[in-house]
């Protein structure tokens, strides 16, 4: 029988900052009919900056409308999957919104991932159209006949960048080359289209159909509890809700006036939201990075000063210490959230001096669109928990061997969430969905958590093994295998280990017979396969792994041993 969920009373509702909501309003707006609200309220406004260059509203309405109309001519039609594997840029931005338009469906990958990592998303989600960073195409293009890939549209990023920026990058300096190098490439590949070629046309015909609210939006990548990735299936719904309770969260927001910055990569589902989805709906200006660099920000807030910052705990005590020398001003940021690791109590302190701005904790996962839980953004915030639930959510704690036991308050249990952000399941995986969806459209979130009786949740433990580092999830699994291939090695087990700030990937081997424990040799293994967040950064030799009366490698035991030895 099923126990009485005491939580059902929404306790965390008297510690909510004024004017915030218990409930978000019913979602009756698709995403595409979100950015085309914004475009018609704010169009004069800018929408986007990038190197200094700006692209307003307006401007990005139309350049969104040409590249729908671009993918219909190539064959894109509602339900069809188009990868996206670009760095954070306005091409990505217009490329997101216009295959959304055709009711398509967006897939996000991340830009510096191999070939093997590709491959295996392409695998699964069989999209027929990429559009993909220039340095990135010939690889795409290198993938076996027996893949759906038929055509990719290349970016070059450059092409948004002000004009003497373009030039200065072309000319004949070791300086400038490099620099160069690093952010384009010519694809050498024959069914590579140019960005430029497809957003030169007309513009959709408006009668084109719209997507409704219930169609998939994403498709999500993520290591979820264990395993291999899979893709999360996020609606219009879903990220339209989560974005709704984003902008409810903090009441003190002025739309039409706020300038986020976009360091956090829009392919994950935290950028993707906070900055893609979120900051878009209130109108506000989203300032681009390629990639995180405190000197890029510094230049930026000389011309487009920050009010909204999402970033991770590392970022924000780099930046805080930027400041601190008079590297970066930072007075003019108002609201700060942090999420993906824990957030220091000492880290918000800093931040908080600084800036005079306030900084809170949050906690999600690509399931959940991703935010569940936050901070108040106001007086009654507690560092040092993860916050809240939203509006509109609802959470259980329960014994994690029976979820039908739920926990009193005070005691750790597994936190299950529900609401209209959670997630439709996994991508052609119904046992993995049977397994994290259950009734009542609850999802398991693998986190063992206490709440105190005025709803304030703290994390205290994982089920999963998924290790998270640099706001990444890594599954152990994958690295193993990767290990495992190099000739030295018999075995390997793969765990994290605590660093400032977070968790690093480390992998305890067992070696074959007359090998050496070569770390550089291992790491640079790694590196030809992975992604670099997932490359060990210490490797451990032990004689054998702990394993179960089956067999499986306790990771656990295998973590306890390192720490006692590192």
């Amino acid at each position: 029988m099923e126990s009485q969920n005491p939580y059902e009373s929404r306790p965390w509702l008297s510690a909510y900052a004024p004017g915030v909501p218990d409930v978000i309003e019913e979602v009756t707006e698709t995403l595409s009919d979100m950015i085309e609200a914004s475009i018609a309220r704010y169009g004069s406004a800018a929408a986007l900056e990038f190197f200094g260059a700006t692209t307003t509203y307006h401007d990005l309405g139309e350049q969104i409308e040409r590249a729908a109309e671009g993918l219909r001519k190539l064959g894109v039609s509602h339900g069809d999957r188009v990868a996206i594997i670009l760095p954070n840029c306005p091409q990505h931005v217009v490329a997101f919104y216009a295959v959304l338009r055709l009711g398509a469906i967006v897939v996000e990958h991340n830009p510096l991932y191999t070939a093997r990592e590709l491959r295996h998303q392409f695998e699964d989600h069989q999209a027929r159209f990429a559009i993909a960073w220039d340095k990135v195409c010939d690889t795409l293009a290198g993938f076996p006949a027996d893949l759906t890939l038929e055509r990719i549209v290349s970016v070059d990023m450059t092409e948004a960048m002000p004009w003497t920026t373009r030039i200065a990058l072309r000319l004949p300096l070791a300086k400038a080359r490099t620099a160069r190098a690093q952010l384009t490439a010519t694809p050498k590949a024959k069914k590579v289209l140019g960005w430029r070629a497809l957003v030169d046309g007309r513009r959709l015909n408006k009668q084109h159909p719209h997507p409704v609210i219930d169609d998939i939006a994403l498709l999500q990548y993520t290591s979820g509890t264990t395993g291999a990735p899979k893709g999360a299936i996020l609606t219009h719904s879903n990220l339209r809700a989560n974005a709704m309770q984003g902008r409810a969260w903090v009441p003190g927001l002025h739309e039409g006036e706020e300038t986020f910055y976009g360091v956090l990569p829009l392919f994950h589902t935290y950028g993707m939201t906070l900055c893609l989805t979120f900051a878009m709906s209130i109108g506000a200006k989203l300032v681009l990075f390629p990639k995180y660099d405190v000197i890029l920000m510094a230049d930026a807030a000389k011309k487009s000063p920050p009010t909204f910052l999402p970033a991770v705990p590392p970022m924000y005590e780099q930046l805080a210490r930027a400041a601190e020398r008079g590297t970066i001003d930072l007075k003019s940021l108002r609201f700060a959230m942090s999420g993906a690791m824990s957030l220091p109590v000492e880290t918000v302190a800093r931040w908080e001096e600084v800036t005079g701005g306030l900084l809170v904790e949050g906690y999600g996962m690509t399931e959940t669109s991703p935010i569940v839980l936050a901070n108040p953004m106001g007086p009654s915030r507690r560092p040092g928990t993860v916050g809240l639930p939203l509006p509109s959510t609802d959470i259980r704690v329960v014994d994690p061997d029976d979820t039908s036991t739920d926990r009193p308050f005070g005691e750790s249990g597994e936190l299950l969430v529900h609401g209209p952000q959670v997630f439709q399941g996994y991508w052609r995986r119904p046992n993995e969905t049977a397994e994290t969806l259950l009734p009542g459209h609850w999802v398991r979130t693998g986190d063992i958590v206490t709440v105190s009786a005025d709803g304030f949740v703290t994390v205290v433990d994982r089920l999963k093994e998924i290790i998270i580092t640099g706001g990444f999830n890594v599954a152990p699994t994958e690295v193993e295998e990767t290990l495992q291939g190099h000739p030295d090695v018999a075995e390997a087990a793969v765990v994290s280990l605590p660093r400032s700030g977070g968790e690093q990937v480390v992998a305890a081997i067992v070696l074959r017979e007359g090998a050496v424990l070569d770390p550089k040799a291992l790491r640079d293994y790694c590196k030809l396969h992975l992604a670099d967040h997932k490359v060990p950064r210490r490797y451990f030799e032990v004689d054998e792994l702990p394993r179960s009366l089956i067999g499986k490698v306790l990771r656990r035991e295998v973590r306890e041993q390192l720490l006692r030895d590192a």
